[in-house]
Formats: structure tokens, sequence, C-alpha cells
């Protein structure tokens, strides 16, 4: 496909906007809509500055507009997909959370339809494949292996599994124009990355995570490789070792003088059940008032289980190679890491003069 157009949503934020620095350097693409809610001066400055011939159009728009999607949507070969609601303390009203992530992702598609884009790629998240529990040990899980998470209960976790099922059953829908849609998903496993707000284990550096996105939009386009790409999910993730939160967050941060807690550990067991008694007393205090705990069952599960998976499928059948190593990742962050030091030193510098 040469001449293409490529309508990224979620841009404005931190995986969004790493597909757009990567996008701009593929071949053929004419433009990028960049669509968000919100964007900030830096981000609108840094995609002014991009060197680059592609034209990198700011669409500030509301995701639940529907007129709003199918004006960005307009003339638009490929859309990817990244905009969500993550809300992992529970703060968020579930009805917020189903409005923008489901009936988004829904009026997206149907925009995708009406404007006749034919390649549509949804990032989704590990959480829909697990881990269950900190007791089971899961390595280099496949696509094939068919992990499905036990968490249904809430209501960000069945919106997940039901968002990535919609979007593949898409797959094949008829388009205005007499044209067909194709779709896959993206998997990737927990992000970290400059500007990251939390890393936790089994990481994929975000970099790695953006260039699996433009391998899968060159794939879609590639009609030898399309048809075995069409309704398929990836796990998306890379050579970054294995590791707890601490010892991520550690070494990311260590030369900065971050050091290691050494201090005595509450046993997991006993984490566990604390958090079911503060869910209990969540659900009690409910009709009066929003309790949120500090931490529950499923976060403890997913920050102390070894649950690991290959990108062996999107290396067959999207060509992914991770694009950043890990020493390259380990240094960029750690580098962002160190100018928020320096700037939070500057800051207490100067609120003491």
């Amino acid at each position: 496909m040469t001449g293409w157009s490529c309508l990224v949503t979620g841009a404005g934020g931190f995986l969004g906007q790493r597909i757009v620095h990567l996008l701009v350097q593929e071949e053929g693409l004419q433009e990028i809509r960049a669509l968000d809610k919100f964007f900030t001066q830096d981000t609108k400055e840094e995609f002014s500055k991009l060197n680059t011939k592609t034209k990198v159009t700011i669409v500030e728009g509301d995701i639940l507009d529907t007129q709003s999607l199918r004006r960005a949507c307009q003339g638009i070969s490929v859309v990817i997909h990244t905009a969500a609601v993550i809300d992992v303390s529970g703060v968020l009203p579930a009805q917020i959370i189903m409005e923008v992530n489901l009936k988004g992702t829904q009026l997206l598609l149907e925009a995708c339809v009406q404007a006749s884009v034919s390649i549509f790629i949804y990032t989704s998240s590990i959480e829909v494949a697990g881990p269950n529990s900190y007791k089971e040990i899961i390595q280099a899980a496949h696509e094939d292996d068919h992990h499905e998470s036990i968490w249904f209960c809430s209501i960000p976790m069945q919106q997940k599994a039901g968002l990535r099922r919609a979007v593949l059953k898409a797959n094949g829908c008829p388009l205005r124009n007499g044209g067909t849609l194709y779709t896959c998903a993206l998997r990737p496993t927990f992000i970290y990355g400059e500007r990251s707000k939390f890393s936790v284990a089994n990481p994929v550096y975000v970099g790695n995570v953006a260039w699996a996105h433009i391998m899968a939009s060159r794939a879609l386009r590639d009609s030898n490789k399309a048809p075995d790409i069409q309704g398929q999910f990836y796990y998306v993730s890379d050579d970054t070792p294995h590791q707890s939160y601490d010892n991520l967050n550690y070494n990311l941060s260590k030369e900065w003088g971050l050091c290691l807690d050494s201090g005595p550990s509450i046993p997991l067991s006993l984490m566990y059940w604390l958090a079911f008694l503060l869910e209990m007393v969540s659900f009690l205090l409910r009709p009066i008032y929003n309790f949120q705990p500090p931490f529950t069952r499923h976060l403890l599960t997913l920050s102390n289980s070894v649950f690991t998976v290959s990108y062996k499928k999107a290396q067959r059948h999207l060509g992914y190679e991770p694009l950043f190593s890990w020493e390259e990742a380990k240094r960029k962050t750690g580098e962002w890491v160190g100018s928020l030091v320096q700037q939070h030193k500057g800051t207490l510098q100067t609120k003491t003069q």
C-alpha cells in the first residue's frame, strides 16, 4: 500500500506518543492523525518538531463523539487504537471506564466501517490472560495455550476480554465502499520506559511495544502476510529480564540512589487475606461510602506471580524483533529517571532559598 494514512487514538498517551514517533519513519505514509481528548503543550511541540515529510495532524476529540470519530477516520487507511482509561486503584466509577473503553471502541469500529478504513490494530492487555494465582508458575506462554483470567468479576477485566473479542470478531466485516475490514490485537506485557507511571514484573519496553504496532501495520498492508494475521492476537514482549517490581525499579534507578527495601516484610499469604478483608469492607460500605482498598487480591497476584509470555508468534507472523535491547531500554529509562531527580532537586533548592 503506497500513499497511505494512519489514525492513532490515545496519541497523547505513554504508548501513543511512541507509536507516532516511529510511524513518521514509515515509507509512503502521507499523514498521521494523532487523536486524543487532550494534548499537553509539550506533546504538541514534540510532534511539530518531528523531522519528517509525513504530515502530523493533531486532533483533539472525544472517543465517545460519533461525529468527531467519523471525521477523524475519513481518508484513513489504518487505525491504531491505544486509547483507554486505565485505573489500577479503582478510583474511577465503573460507568466511566465502561463508556470510554467499551463504547468508545465500538463507536470507533463503526466509524471505520462508515469511512471504509481497511485495517484496525487494537492494543489489548496481558491481564486478559492472567496471572490467576501467585502460587502458579507459567513461563513462555503462547497464544495457543488459551490462558484466560479468572478475575472476570471486575468490570475492567470483563471489558478487556470483551473488547479483544469484539475487535477480532469485526475482522472480515464489509465496509461501506465494498471493501473489507481486517483487524488484529496486540497483547503487550507490562510496559515500562520513559514517562511510565509505574513499572511491574514481566516488563516490556515501551519502544518495543510501539515497534510491534508498526510491524503489525506493515504486515496487514502486505497482501502475502495479511491472511495469516487477520483476526489474530499476539503477545508482545522483549528481552528485558523477567524480574519483580522492586528489582526492575532498582535496576532502572540505582545510579540515582534508589535502594531496595531491606526491612521486614509481611508474608504474601497474610497480605492476600488482608486484601480479601479490605475488599469485603469496601463492598459493605459501598451504599454509604466509597472506600477504596489500598491494595487488592488482584493487584497482589499481578505483582507477585511468575507469568511470562513468548513473542515467537509475533516474530513469525509480523516479523517482529525488539528494536531496543535491554541495555538500551535501561539506559534510556535511567536517563529519564535521572532528569526527574535533578528536576526535583532543583525545585527543593528553589524553595529553600
